[in-house]
């Protein structure tokens, strides 16, 4: 058996495989509820092989999504909406995790395809962003620093939007403290000026994280995982490091969280990053020091032999990827036929099983 292809325990969960679908979002929802887009976009990947799949960034507030188009889980209507998605994964053997998200000082921002850039005015349906302090992501609108009664506000978001997500049937919850969303902006200097108590040294900047993996797991109970994504360097001078992330993500794990997602970057537009193949899975292994943190790995990871060789060098514990899954919905299928191993196979697809 191949470590790709080897069943990862975690709690009460059992998943079959070891590469699984990071969370991308569609810009897609109507006010926060998802559409019909959402239903096939995500179940196919659970015919094609995934051992995971993790629903885009959803936002535990209304103010929190990245655009309007983004998808959210604060009310019960979306949570229903969510359901049906989650039993059509179920039914193809899958499992289906959601990230939890706020988005912080790149709220309210156009979606990648419009004709505009940078942020959305009130008189366009968009809002006033919040953040750890009042420094705009470059290009956006500024936001207004949250005070000590929306600090709670972000807590009770994430608490009461993990209840529904177990509602909806969800098998994972994943916290979204990455891409320089709001999670990310307290952890880093460079987006957290704050005085008080959540800002200033590594343990203040980490204190409102900890906070939402704490309500999180209350909400959550013993039996399902928790998985936290972090962005382990700003690739900026004066940011996050990775050094810092491993410690947060050790604070993580004994708060609750049982897996850190490891990518990387996203808070500043200055960032310089050196893209190639598997170019995060060093950060990955940096977080997870020596296997004392389980770990995922993500970051133009592509192939199969590529993703067996991350876990088969214990740099890992499974792996995310992306864009592979976009190409290709049967990447899993692909992955396990190249590497000559098993996984779950639709009846209808059967005749491609074998060589």
């Amino acid at each position: 058996m191949s470590h790709l292809f080897s069943p990862l325990s975690i709690r009460s969960v059992t998943f079959p495989n070891r590469l699984w679908v990071s969370p991308m979002c569609m810009y897609s929802a109507v006010d926060g509820v998802v559409q019909e887009w959402h239903h096939t976009h995500l179940t196919q990947f659970a015919s094609g092989g995934a051992g995971l799949v993790v629903a885009e960034a959803t936002s535990v507030v209304p103010e929190g999504r990245i655009s309007p188009r983004d998808t959210g889980i604060w009310n019960d209507g979306q949570r229903d909406a969510w359901a049906p998605i989650v039993d059509a994964i179920h039914h193809r053997g899958g499992l289906a995790g959601i990230q939890l998200a706020h988005a912080g000082r790149k709220a309210s921002t156009w979606w990648p395809w419009a004709e505009q850039r940078g942020s959305v005015s009130a008189a366009e349906g968009g809002w006033t962003s919040t953040a750890p302090s009042a420094v705009a992501f470059e290009g956006f609108a500024t936001p207004a620093a949250l005070d000590g009664d929306g600090i709670e506000r972000v807590v009770d978001g994430f608490r009461t939007a993990a209840r529904r997500a177990l509602d909806a049937g969800f098998d994972v919850i994943e916290v979204h403290g990455a891409h320089g969303y709001l999670l990310h902006q307290f952890l880093s200097p460079l987006s957290n000026q704050r005085t008080d108590e959540y800002g200033g040294s590594l343990d203040n900047r980490a204190r409102l994280l900890l906070r939402v993996v704490d309500a999180v797991r209350e909400a959550a109970g013993d039996a399902v995982p928790l998985f936290v994504r972090i962005s382990a360097t700003d690739h900026a001078e004066g940011g996050f490091t990775a050094d810092e992330a491993a410690v947060a993500a050790g604070w993580a794990i004994e708060h609750g969280a049982d897996l850190i997602d490891v990518s990387s970057g996203g808070l500043v537009a200055h960032q310089r990053i050196d893209v190639h193949p598997g170019y995060q899975v060093p950060l990955a292994e940096t977080v997870r020091q020596g296997g004392r943190i389980p770990v995922s790995a993500v970051g133009l990871i592509t192939a199969a032999e590529q993703a067996e060789r991350v876990l088969a060098d214990g740099a890992a514990d499974a792996i995310f990827a992306g864009r592979e899954w976009l190409r290709d919905p049967h990447f899993g299928l692909r992955a396990a036929h190249e590497l000559d191993d098993t996984v779950t196979w639709q009846p209808q697809y059967l005749r491609a099983r074998w060589r």
